[in-house]
């Protein structure tokens, strides 16, 4: 996930990057890709994230963020 309005897009998911900012090339809200990365770092390692799962939380939706997707991070331990 890389954050910035002024980031190339295309360059960074062609790099491969999960999602990247500004496909539109819009001036996103500062909090969407922290919102990103708290989606996949709070899911379930076995479950996939996609933009789709995302978008709504995101102000301008996937003209804000989008990419492919990835793998959630959360791994459940059992105390």
């Amino acid at each position: 996930m890389h954050g910035a309005c002024q980031s190339y897009f295309e360059a960074l998911i062609s790099a491969g990057a999960n999602f990247a900012s500004s496909p539109a090339r819009i001036l996103i809200d500062f909090l969407d890709p922290l919102i990103v990365a708290e989606k996949i770092a709070f899911t379930e390692k076995y479950k996939y994230v996609t933009i789709d799962d995302i978008a709504r939380e995101l102000r301008d939706g996937k003209n804000g963020v989008s990419g492919g997707g990835a793998n959630g991070k959360m791994i459940k331990t059992l105390e």
